[in-house]
């Protein structure tokens, strides 16, 4: 068995049919609203205040030497100029980082991705932007293993997968996606398993510029056209 395939199977295992899960999920965020899941007409409250986004933005240089740990936190209240207590301001610990780094990435697609000039279908904006936000984890990619494990705990799987969701959202938003029918949400669900299973793959990579990480989202997403 390939060396990779050993270090996957643990992380692929605990996501395995998390798909269904997702769009329930998805489903549940959608109905208890009086408007879509996604829209840019209701403003949303910040996701974190000023000093929490302080400490967590400057924890998150921390990571690549010391992981997703309470000492990246404490250096990273330091370098925001705050005592190593303010690390309290965080009830779920190391996850609030790893949510951080989550809702930010998510946030900053709509900033970081320009479409070529030509005429791109939705399918092609999906794929850019997927691969926009894999790329989003190279600073931090050889600690993700670490991240995963702590998202699969049963405290956090379910915000964890309810983040995977809105990302999913956010990306097809984005994409131009205008599906008002059951699709709306197979899309979404698809998009989850997809981006996560690539995500994995990704933490094992060792090709130059993630080269065969980007043929492996490729290979999904056209599994996904064929079904």
């Amino acid at each position: 068995m390939p060396a990779n395939t050993r270090l996957i199977r643990p992380y692929t295992a605990i996501w395995r049919g998390q798909r269904a899960r997702a769009l329930a999920l998805t489903a549940k965020a959608t109905s208890s609203q009086h408007r879509p899941y996604h829209s840019y007409e209701h403003v949303e409250p910040p996701p974190f205040t000023e000093a929490e986004s302080a400490i967590l933005s400057a924890a998150l240089t921390h990571v690549p030497s010391h992981g997703f740990t309470t000492t990246a936190l404490s250096h990273g209240a330091r370098d925001a100029g705050f005592l190593d207590a303010s690390i309290n301001l965080f009830p779920t610990g190391v996850f609030d980082l790893i949510k951080y780094h989550l809702v930010t990435q998510r946030l900053a697609l709509k900033h970081n991705v320009q479409f070529p000039q030509q005429k791109l279908g939705v399918g092609a904006k999906v794929r850019l932007l997927a691969l926009q936000r894999l790329r989003a984890n190279h600073s931090i990619i050889q600690r993700w293993q670490e991240a995963l494990a702590i998202m699969a705990l049963p405290s956090n799987i379910r915000p964890s997968l309810a983040e995977l969701a809105r990302l999913s959202d956010e990306i097809w938003f984005l994409a131009g996606d205008t599906s008002v029918n059951t699709s709306w949400y197979t899309k979404r669900a698809s998009l989850s398993a997809i981006y996560s299973s690539t995500e994995i793959f990704m933490t094992t990579d060792q090709s130059t510029d993630f080269a065969e990480t980007e043929e492996f989202l490729d290979r999904r997403l056209d599994e996904a056209k064929s079904l």
